[in-house]
């Protein structure tokens, strides 16, 4: 059987998005095919399964920039967030929960998103939900745990969206046990509950 492979980007294709998120947003980017975006320099990054991602965002309602790929949310926050992570899941009584939210911080990067506007070439391709704003806005906006709201702009609060990121992340994890657990169970075998 054979597989579908998108064709490769074109080089001007990705210069022209590196260019953008550089004049747009003063990101740095790094890489051609695909065009990454470094983490920790403006900004880390949250990833969770997008069904939780989406629920979250309907809790929270506000939140920093967006990005899907493939079935993956992609959150922006203030950089050095991806340390703070583990403490602040524990301190939200999440800690020692398998949860499937990592933070991506300093020395990492992620799939550039397609600039808002422009077309996502192959199914699956990063692009953006909630893009970020000028320049000025951008990192104003990414979610910051010290001194909450004391950034001046407009940041949503971390703590809100981190508790509410673990939450649907657990429960995501708990429906798919029960439906492994209803699915999975044999014929005439009667649950027990205590």
């Amino acid at each position: 059987m054979a597989t579908l492979v998108p064709p490769p980007r074109s080089s001007k294709e990705s210069d022209d998005r590196a260019q953008w998120y550089a004049r747009e947003l003063g990101w740095a980017t790094a890489g051609t095919a695909p065009v990454r975006l470094p983490t920790g320099l403006s900004f880390d990054v949250l990833e969770l399964p997008a069904a939780a991602g989406h629920a979250a965002l309907r809790r929270i309602g506000r939140a920093g920039p967006v990005a899907l790929e493939g079935r993956r949310m992609r959150l922006l926050v203030a950089a050095g967030t991806a340390d703070e992570l583990p403490g602040l899941l524990a301190w939200l009584e999440w800690g020692g929960i398998a949860l499937d939210l990592s933070a991506i911080g300093s020395g990492g990067h992620i799939t550039a998103p397609v600039p808002p506007g422009r077309t996502a070439g192959s199914p699956g391709a990063a692009f953006w939900l909630r893009p970020p704003g000028s320049r000025k806005e951008a990192e104003r906006t990414l979610p910051a745990l010290g001194g909450l709201g004391s950034r001046g702009g407009d940041a949503p609060d971390l703590v809100r969206l981190v508790d509410a990121a673990a939450t649907e992340c657990h429960r995501a994890r708990l429906a798919h046990a029960r439906t492994c657990l209803w699915t999975h169970r044999p014929t005439g075998q009667p649950l027990a509950f205590s």
